[in-house]
């Protein structure tokens, strides 16, 4: 059994398709899929999908490029959307320094206001990073620090997802207790970089996602993504570790079960 940690379900890419997705997802031992919304609209349209689905899990947040899409009323209404019992997560949020959509100040500005929320619901981020490293580690890792430190939230404080940081990050936000995504650039030929970086983090700090409908794996590589592909992020991960895959897919679920306190028995 395999959980896909971070999926785009509510996009309209799957218009259409969701019920034939999440149905293939389920056929290839994909057992929970975990939605984060990207804005308030995605993040409403992914908790009525985890209505619908007993599969979905779902996360609530506004990411880094859609920070001008931030009201007065936004911080209100998310701490709403993460009452529900479907909610598992705060995000997908973060900062992202390539699409230069608003200035560094403003996407701290809002992080730090999702990850306070975070630490009030108790919840575990979704973290996005894109050229950002410094600025990301430095502000999660004080975030986490000024958590207390025998809760649970310190323990398993939240997930880069999708990581694409430099060596000296990941080293960082391994130290503060944070998990590691991967995705299906790890089965790229020239990701070396990435698994070496695998390869250096423990067991039980490494999640698989596919991030659809984005960055498919080897052989899907150019085609649209879906939960089913996460197998071939998991096989890759099992290949650089030495393991079997099987055992190696015992890991990562236990592993996001941890991370979001998800109740669901596989």
């Amino acid at each position: 059994m395999l959980i896909d940690t971070h999926c785009h379900l509510d996009y309209p890419d799957f218009d259409g398709k969701r019920q034939a997705v999440a149905a293939a997802a389920e056929e290839n031992g994909v057992s929970v899929l975990i939605n984060p919304g990207t804005h308030l609209e995605s993040s409403r349209a992914a908790l009525k999908l985890g209505e619908r689905f007993d599969a979905i899990f779902v996360g609530v947040g506004v990411h880094p490029t859609e920070s001008e899409t931030w009201t007065d009323a936004s911080l209100e209404e998310l701490r709403t959307l993460a009452d529900s019992q479907k909610c598992i997560a705060i995000g997908e949020i973060g900062l992202d320094y390539y699409w230069n959509k608003t200035s560094p100040d403003n996407q701290k500005r809002l992080l730090q206001q999702q990850l306070d929320l975070a630490s009030e619901k108790e919840l575990p981020a979704i973290l996005h990073n894109r050229e950002s490293d410094n600025d990301l580690s430095d502000l999660i890792c004080e975030w986490q620090r000024g958590l207390d430190q025998e809760s649970a939230l310190a323990e398993r404080p939240g997930v880069l997802h999708s990581f694409s940081g430099s060596p000296a990050m990941a080293e960082k936000i391994l130290a503060h207790n944070f998990f590691i995504g991967i995705t299906g650039p790890v089965t790229f030929k020239k990701a070396d970089q990435l698994r070496d970086i695998v390869k250096q983090t423990p067991l039980d700090k490494l999640l698989v996602e596919t991030d659809s409908p984005f960055l498919s794996p080897e052989p899907y590589r150019g085609k649209q993504n879906q939960p089913a592909h996460v197998r071939y992020v998991a096989d890759k991960i099992a290949e650089v570790k030495g393991m079997q895959p099987e055992e190696f897919y015992q890991h990562s679920t236990q592993n996001a079960q941890r991370l979001f306190a998800i109740e669901k028995t596989l």
